[in-house]
């Protein structure tokens, strides 16, 4: 098994069990023990906390993938590292006195719409800053081909984290202002784990020397910054803008919802955790051969996955909310079928979005994710003023579908290579004849019994479709171990 796989094969079980743990925060103990006002606060909070993110880590987290392979000597790889660690260690002091000096005008801002927001604005600047410098020390592991641990504190330690504490408050253990604590101090702890591992994997000589490329590091981090900007506004400006348009509860209904959905990316999450810096080292070699691999396999076996997981999904829905008994949370149903559309042409794309980013054409970046934000911001506004939590949704999916587009135009006019073939057609093929088919099929069981039946028909029936088609080699290969009898040509 390559690295590739084989580190895919774990972060996808980190990624999958991190699903699992925060899918149970979100539908069950967030709604039962919060209540929807709460959790809608909590949610609120984080994603305020996300979109502060990038101002601190400025891009560097970035440039350390994009610039390490081109490092000659280990001096300049540790001049590399130290600058991307005190470049968002000097932004987030800057930000501190400013907040220092403006913190009643910045908590009025914060608490205009829900006071209690306003009480525990210190959150968004503590978990931003942790999460920057976590992000960092991460890229670090990843470069290094390192990115099993990472990719766990990543994506499984804060779920855990939030169920630890979720039970905690549900036995009484806790009141809210405990549970904001210890949410903080547990994203420091993650953040401790993080630094001593990287330590330990490669230790660099901290140096205030500027690296070689300084200005065009500076540059690229700039220009990621802002995209990272923007695609942060674009990712947590809906939960925002929903709290400040409707209610906090109507942002706990769209956030399980948003969260449903986005499972349908973890198969993504966890290839691009190691893929990145091979792109990084197939553009910075010109190796083009490479690139056109990764992108054609990248986008093949995660159109693949991540359509068995659309039609899991979106054909048990009902049956899954029924099972779980969300009650007023089920008028965002159809939020899950609209987000997950515009998710499974993400993934789609493969690798693409990596190829952009770490080629010379990074600055398109900015122009793509300053594009969204807008959009994002006006869509929005009108849509939820309209159609509500709905049009949130499309107002994602709108935005998803342009600047996909947009990306494969890029790529296809500069590159000459694009993420599709003779099989991206043969699965969509497949997602759109048993979505159409599977739904139609009314098992009258209890909820989950009815949902494992239809899982196991769809699991049963994609498996054996993509199979005979020869989708994918490693499905060939996966299959072939457990079932001897196929013959493999």
């Amino acid at each position: 098994m390559g690295i590739i796989a084989k580190q895919s094969f774990y972060n996808s079980v980190s990624i999958a069990l991190a699903f699992l743990i925060g899918a149970f925060n979100t539908v069950y103990l967030y709604p039962t023990y919060m209540g929807s006002a709460l959790q809608g606060l909590v949610v609120a909070l984080l994603a305020l906390s996300n979109l502060v993110q990038p101002f601190i880590s400025f891009g560097v987290q970035h440039a350390v993938i994009k610039f390490y392979s081109s490092c000659e000597t280990k001096e300049e790889k540790d001049k590399l590292l130290s600058f991307s660690l005190f470049l968002p260690l000097l932004v987030f002091t800057i930000l501190l006195i400013i907040t220092f000096f403006f913190h009643h005008q910045i908590t009025d801002f914060i608490a205009v719409e829900n006071e209690e927001m306003g009480k525990y604005a210190y959150l968004i600047l503590a978990v931003a800053f942790s999460t920057s410098l976590f992000e960092v020390f991460y890229n670090w592991l990843r470069i290094q081909l390192y990115s099993v641990f990472g990719n766990f504190l990543k994506e499984f330690f804060p779920r855990a984290l939030i169920f630890t504490l979720l039970l905690i408050y549900a036995f009484g253990g806790l009141d809210l202002d405990g549970f904001i604590m210890a949410l903080i101090l547990g994203y420091y702890l993650r953040l401790l784990l993080v630094v001593v591992y990287s330590l330990i994997k490669y230790t660099p000589k901290f140096s205030f020397a500027l690296p070689h490329q300084f200005k065009s590091i500076l540059r690229y981090s700039l220009l990621i910054f802002m995209s990272g900007t923007a695609a942060s506004l674009i990712l947590d400006i809906d939960k925002s803008m929903i709290s400040n348009i409707l209610t906090v509860e109507n942002v706990a209904y769209y956030s399980v919802a948003i969260f449903i959905a986005a499972v349908i990316e973890f198969p993504g999450r966890a290839m691009f955790q190691i893929i990145s810096p091979l792109v990084a080292k197939a553009l910075n070699d010109g190796d083009a051969p490479t690139l056109l691999k990764l992108l054609k396999k990248s986008a093949n076996n995660l159109l693949l996955i991540s359509g068995l997981l659309f039609l899991l999904i979106n054909l048990n829905l009902n049956d899954f909310y029924a099972w779980v008994n969300l009650g007023d949370y089920s008028v965002a149903l159809e939020v899950v079928l609209i987000v997950s559309l515009g998710k499974l042409f993400t993934m789609s794309l493969g690798c693409l979005n990596n190829i952009i980013t770490n080629s010379k054409y990074y600055a398109y970046v900015f122009w793509f994710s300053t594009t969204s934000a807008v959009l994002a911001v006006v869509l929005n506004l009108y849509l939820i003023q309209w159609y509500g939590i709905i049009g949130a949704a499309y107002a994602t999916l709108m935005v998803i579908v342009l600047i996909n587009f947009l990306k494969i135009l890029l790529v296809q006019l500069r590159f000459k290579i694009n993420p599709y073939s003779k099989k991206t057609y043969l699965t969509l093929g497949i997602v759109l004849i048993l979505y159409f088919t599977i739904s139609e099929v009314s098992f009258e069981f209890d909820p989950f019994v009815s949902l494992v039946l239809r899982s196991i028909l769809i699991i049963a029936a994609f498996s054996s479709l993509a199979y005979i088609l020869k989708l994918t080699f490693d499905l060939q290969q996966f299959l072939g171990k457990f079932f001897p009898f196929l013959k493999k040509d």
